[in-house]
């Protein structure tokens, strides 16, 4: 394993014991709203500041782009952590146990490491650019299916009032009629890891953050599979809209949106 890696996968095993610590005691939380069904809790924060410390231990010099802090660290720094403490805070706070600690790290904008970890399952998702993706070790490929009606397909919703829900429901529509079948984990990081694992075949989301994205897009590339945005361009860290699929499903979504014109919403 890259040392790089080591130390992001002590990371975000160390952010996974705080968020199982709390399980147990989710009604005592301080739970605040960020925006409309944007939450975030006393755990994001507590978790954040755990993988930001084991991080600055080994790499004082660099910079760490949170969900929760914002900006910590060198702004001038050539390498940039990505870090999600909980994605799918809002499972968390239900005790719905589809949630992860999510990490990555780009050297002059180029990701590099990448960690996505599920403290429930303990399944550790990684890779490293041009050595590949694993979980628990064992190499990752995504899978073979070439049609979108064999296809699973994961998506995402955020219904923060900011986004056209009619619009999203029209690829939404098309999907389901036409793939095998649809799932949501109410997670990014985890939808992109279970691309990379074969379980899912395809997945679409919008208006997503890049430390939602940055770890799990890299582990689908190194699993064999493609992202892009929703016109299948690489514009997908800036826009927030994502397709990660197989090669040829890939392809077979891009040409949905460019056919419904959906391309943000």
């Amino acid at each position: 394993m890259h040392p790089m890696l080591n130390i992001a996968v002590r990371a975000a095993r160390a952010g996974g014991r705080v968020l199982t610590k709390y399980m147990d005691r989710l009604d005592s939380l301080t739970v605040e709203l960020k925006g409309k069904n944007d939450f975030v809790s006393e755990v994001d924060r507590i978790t954040e500041a755990e993988i930001v410390s084991v991080l600055q231990r080994s790499f004082p010099d660099h910079q760490f782009i949170c969900e929760e802090s914002g900006l910590v660290g060198n702004e001038k720094a050539e390498y940039k952590w990505y870090i999600d403490p909980l994605d799918g805070t809002k499972n968390y706070l239900h005790g719905y146990p589809s949630f992860c600690v999510s990490i990555a790290v780009a050297h002059k904008d180029r990701m590099e490491q990448a960690v996505i970890y599920n403290p429930v399952s303990q399944e550790l998702f990684t890779a490293t650019r041009g050595d590949g993706a694993t979980l628990d070790g064992k190499r990752l490929r995504v899978s073979k299916r070439a049609g979108l009606e064999d296809a699973l397909l994961g998506t995402g919703y955020s219904n923060t009032g900011k986004g056209d829900y009619e619009a999203y429901l029209k690829s939404l529509n098309f999907f389901t009629t036409n793939a095998s079948g649809i799932r949501r984990h109410g997670s990014a990081a985890l939808e992109l890891a279970y691309v990379a694992a074969g379980r899912q075949d395809g997945y679409w989301q919008y208006n997503l953050k890049p430390w939602d994205v940055a770890a799990g897009a890299l582990i689908v590339r190194e699993a064999g599979g493609l992202i892009g945005d929703t016109k299948g361009e690489s514009d997908w860290m800036q826009s927030g809209n994502i397709i990660a699929a197989t090669p040829r499903i890939f392809d077979q979504m891009v040409r949905t949106f460019k056919e419904l014109k959906v391309y943000e919403i």
